[in-house]
């Protein structure tokens, strides 16, 4: 026994010394690092050298590049000016067609003839007979024109629109 209590002893005092050894390996380690932190350059330094380091990377990157040939550049700009022009006859052609469903809906909705429309249907059927009508109006008009009097002015132009509203509804049930 009393063998193994001198190996329990050599083994505390070899581990006791092992973890002294650790101990002064750490402080001077540590003390390794203050020294390396005040060799450092300042800031400013570190900066400026990153920024070399930056400008050196592009040079180094800009040398890899490989640029087309002149023939390669042409047949591609033409590709793009194609598919361009493609593209842009077909968003026409969508944009006109959506222009013209508009405007039929409208049409539709109001369902109202302008007056062009009117004297264009008319004038087939009765050619004669609205030319004399606008010609008394136009007369009437000048007439009351001359008089200088503004309501009279007024009546006629209400007069002449329920004389022409008549004729455009009969036109239209036709």
């Amino acid at each position: 026994m009393a063998d193994k209590e001198n190996k329990a002893a050599e083994t505390s005092e070899v581990v006791k010394a092992e973890t002294e050894e650790s101990k002064a390996a750490a402080k001077v380690a540590k003390a390794a690092k203050a020294s390396k932190k005040s060799d450092r350059p300042g800031a400013f330094s570190r900066g400026w050298q990153n920024v070399k380091r930056y400008f050196k990377d592009v040079r180094g990157e800009t040398k890899k590049i490989v640029w087309p040939d002149a023939k390669t550049v042409l047949k591609s700009t033409g590709v793009v000016l194609l598919v361009v022009a493609v593209v842009s006859l077909i968003i026409w052609g969508i944009d006109t067609g959506l222009s013209a469903g508009i405007t039929g809906l409208k049409k539709l909705a109001t369902n109202d003839t302008s007056v062009s429309e009117t004297v264009d249907e008319n004038t087939d059927a009765e050619e004669g007979t609205q030319e004399g009508e606008a010609e008394e109006a136009d007369a009437e008009s000048e007439q009351e024109t001359e008089a200088g009097s503004e309501e009279e002015t007024e009546e006629a132009t209400e007069e002449a629109a329920e004389e022409a509203a008549p004729q455009a509804d009969t036109t239209a049930a036709e």
